[in-house]
């Protein structure tokens, strides 16, 4: 409709055609990509932490475990059929084949590969990822069906072998080229390893509470001067209410000086039914990066107001704070810091090749106060004995994209990382190497 109500002026510009103005049918606008994922991680743990085998019926703690897994994402998208009205369809088949299924070896039963009763991994899983109906008009797009979702309440996860992706309808509009917008309800997650749907929980809070379904509203406005806007408010059904506020900054170039600031606000309270007790929780996270050339340096600050964790969906990465990293350090009343370096060595001479170092650290974890059970209500989260807790991760990847050839655009990544905690700190102490390839293939 703003299209249409353009004036166009001798000199200028004429307004952005709309995408549905370009649409040329179901078949002709349609895409089939495959992706091939190699992942294979090698984790090892210390101090007091142990992971766990079932043997015999009986769990018993191991040191290690290693997964090993290859995976194919067949993905369809479809055009959109011509009128006022597109309409078309997306649709995409997740498949895996474990190649460690040592019993020992897995540990920790489906966290990271999809296992029978007994914790043995099986061979082979599948699923339909991702089934839509979409409509579009104008810039506007509605989709009802499996899909992956991405914005600060409910984004997608996607480090395992294969993604999570969630269940319900959403609507991203575009129609103001300065202003995206945002709706969605969902009522099922897909998880990372699994072949099914499941109900809607959190990530650290009790588990054997969930909700109905979460929906939310929002959207990010690009304003003048390297500002960027964005606002969300969210309904977790009968868990909490959650409001989210961002704001990145930019100014300069990166071939003097670039600097960069953003800040992330979530407020979260409870509500409905209050599944998992009374809520009361403010995380903020601040960070700074300076980058010139090839280099990018960064420090950020982060902290949460609350006797309980700062919480998201499980499956989900609903978290933009500044030191989500392998720990999300949203302890209750957690303090965090972080530095990092980013390296680009394409301006050395070896374009698609880039590497990032890091390091964290957060204390003064302190549940004692907790008290979201009073009056008769759930105990939604166990953080009673934290009390001074703390912890720290160090962590190194080297990514490289292929610039060119039949295997263009692979993606070979690597990771190396270690935590410590201390205090129950929820996390534990772990050592990790990860090495995880993307191969894509544009089918058509």
């Amino acid at each position: 409709m703003i299209a249409m109500l353009a004036v166009v002026q001798p000199g200028w510009a004429a307004e952005p055609v709309a995408p549905q103005d370009q649409a040329t049918g179901l078949l002709d606008g349609s895409h089939l990509n495959l992706n091939l994922r190699h992942y294979y991680s090698n984790q090892h743990t210390q101090r007091s932490t142990h992971l766990v085998i079932k043997k015999d019926g009986v769990a018993e703690p191991t040191r290690e475990r290693v997964t090993w897994v290859q995976t194919a994402m067949l993905n369809y998208s479809s055009g959109y059929t011509e009128g006022l009205i597109g309409v078309g369809v997306d649709a995409a088949l997740f498949s895996a084949v474990t190649l460690e299924r040592g019993h020992g070896a897995v540990a920790n039963g489906g966290d990271r590969v999809l296992v029978d009763s007994d914790g043995d991994a099986l061979p082979t899983w599948s699923r339909l990822g991702v089934g839509d109906l979409k409509l579009r008009v104008s810039s506007s797009e509605l989709k009802a069906g499996r899909m992956l979702t991405e914005n600060p309440i409910l984004r997608y996860k996607d480090n395992r072998a294969l993604p999570s992706t969630f269940q319900g309808v959403a609507i991203n509009s575009n129609e103001l080229d300065w202003l995206a917008l945002q709706a969605g309800s969902f009522e099922r997650a897909i998880p990372r390893t699994g072949s099914g749907s499941e109900r809607l929980t959190t990530t650290f809070g009790n588990r054997a509470y969930s909700g109905s379904r979460i929906s939310y509203l929002g959207g990010t406005a690009t304003a003048p001067a390297g500002l960027t806007l964005s606002a969300y408010g969210s309904r977790f059904e009968d868990m909490w209410q959650q409001y989210y506020l961002g704001a990145t900054h930019v100014v300069g170039n990166r071939a003097d000086l670039a600097l960069k600031t953003s800040f992330n606000y979530y407020r979260t309270r409870d509500q409905g039914e209050q599944r998992l007790g009374y809520i009361d929780n403010d995380a903020y996270s601040l960070a700074m990066t300076a980058a010139h050339g090839a280099h990018g340096l960064t420090a950020a600050w982060q902290q949460v107001f609350g006797d309980e964790y700062f919480d998201y969906v499980w499956e989900s990465t609903g978290n933009y704070m500044a030191n989500s990293l392998y720990s999300d350090y949203n302890g209750p009343n957690e303090k965090s810091w972080q530095l990092r370096y980013d390296l680009d060595l394409a301006t050395y001479g070896v374009p698609g090749l880039t590497a990032s170092l890091w390091h964290a650290k957060g204390w003064g974890i302190d549940g004692t106060h907790y008290s979201g059970d009073r009056n008769g209500h759930n105990t939604g989260y166990n953080v009673r004995g934290l009390d001074g807790a703390k912890h720290n991760e160090n962590g190194l990847m080297v990514a490289y994209v292929v610039q060119s050839g039949r295997l263009k655009n692979t993606v070979l990544r690597s990771i190396v990382y270690n935590h410590r905690a201390s205090g129950g700190q929820i996390d534990g102490s772990y050592d990790e190497f990860r090495l995880v390839a993307n191969v894509p293939f544009n089918l058509f």
